[in-house]
């Protein structure tokens, strides 16, 4: 490692090309890669494994946008989020686990309101045919549904 004084800044930091530091080297003379991305064909800067930005994290980070939209959405606290997310309350799957408001009211996010659902169990307690199914398995594990005898409607 090279310590010197920056021609751009005028700090002492590590050297790295053409007397300029890290920081200014990238301002002034690094350009990206202009390449063709391998999954929409835009020519963009290619930001890894030949993918443009916006693809890189759409493949590879979506399931953690998702989870922090889902997060933001409900307006929970990400220590509640996690401890509700950890698996499915009726089946303990763990790979994919979405919040389901007992109540539905998103404004609720009380310990007792908010259980984890995995997206085949959320799917059937907001359809009418499986509800009385899945009402039962959480009636048994101990959980209360003030809205059992009633009819949901929303997603």
């Amino acid at each position: 490692m090279v310590i010197k004084t920056c021609i751009n800044c005028q700090e002492k930091k590590e050297h790295h090309a053409k007397g300029l530091c890290y920081t200014c080297y990238k301002k002034l003379h690094w350009k990206p890669k202009v390449k063709s991305c391998r999954r929409c064909k835009r020519k963009l800067a290619i930001h890894a494994k030949n993918l443009c930005a916006s693809c890189y994290n759409l493949t590879f980070h979506l399931d953690k946008s998702k989870a922090y939209n889902q997060r933001k959405r409900n307006n929970i606290d990400i220590k509640t989020f996690r401890k509700v997310t950890k698996q499915c309350v009726i089946c303990e799957f763990n790979k994919i686990v979405d919040i389901h408001h007992i109540d539905l009211n998103k404004n609720n996010n009380s310990s007792k309101n908010l259980i984890g659902l995995c997206p085949n169990h959320h799917r059937m307690i907001h359809n009418h045919n499986f509800r009385p199914g899945i009402f039962a398995i959480l009636k048994q594990k101990g959980y209360d549904l003030p809205l059992e005898n009633t009819t949901i409607s929303q997603p």
